[in-house]
């Protein structure tokens, strides 16, 4: 297994011994125009809960009606650990659907004040560790066209306490967001089945 020896020169003089730097917890953002973004932050999850973390997953874009595969098998990872005890507690939430806390689910309400009040949830279930492991998925689009201030979310994630990690996917991640993580990848697109007119497929897209 990799040890992931760091560059020359970039160990930090934190005081810290070089198992708690490790241990650190992880804010990874996923962006950019090509396929994967999600999948990747799936597959961190799925590691997570193998760890026996505590995982919610938080759908800010996708519509209600859109069942990803992801999600049948995080909810059958969630009633294995409920029944026997194996890996982590799982939960997943979507905006499309009204957050499962509010009174108003189904709803057709205001994207933006959906997507504001999920990340009011987020952010107090942040404060309070609730999870150990989150994904924001497609979150960078609220970021991006202004329904969340992308400063006060900064504050959250950069400020949260104890060791949760976070994992934030969609296009267009805003600067000072990627400037916080700690990780980012940046998914480019080469070719897209879809460029040739073909449509997503069952084991594929879904």
């Amino acid at each position: 297994m990799p040890q992931g020896v760091p560059a020359p020169g970039t160990v930090p003089d934190d005081g810290l011994t070089t198992r708690q730097r490790r241990n650190l917890p992880i804010l990874a953002v996923h962006t950019g125009p090509g396929k994967g973004k999600s999948t990747a932050a799936f597959g961190m999850a799925m590691r997570a809960w193998n760890q026996g973390f505590d995982v919610a997953v938080f759908q800010f874009v996708k519509s209600a009606k859109w069942k990803v595969g992801e999600e049948s098998v995080f909810r059958t990872l969630g009633d294995l650990h409920d029944e026997s005890g194996v890996g982590g507690a799982v939960e997943w939430h979507k905006m499309g659907s009204g957050w499962s806390w509010s009174r108003k689910r189904g709803d057709e309400v205001d994207h933006a004040e959906d997507a504001r009040e999920g990340w009011a949830e987020i952010a107090a279930r942040i404060r309070d560790e609730r999870h150990r492991f989150y994904v924001l998925d497609e979150f960078t689009y609220p970021l991006h066209w202004g329904w969340i201030d992308v400063d006060d979310v900064v504050r959250t994630l950069t400020d949260r306490p104890g060791n949760q990690h976070v994992v934030i996917t969609g296009r267009n991640a805003p600067t000072a967001l990627l400037d916080a993580a700690d990780l980012v990848t940046e998914m480019s697109k080469v070719k897209h089945p879809m460029d040739a007119g073909r449509k997503g497929q069952r084991g594929i897209e879904w």
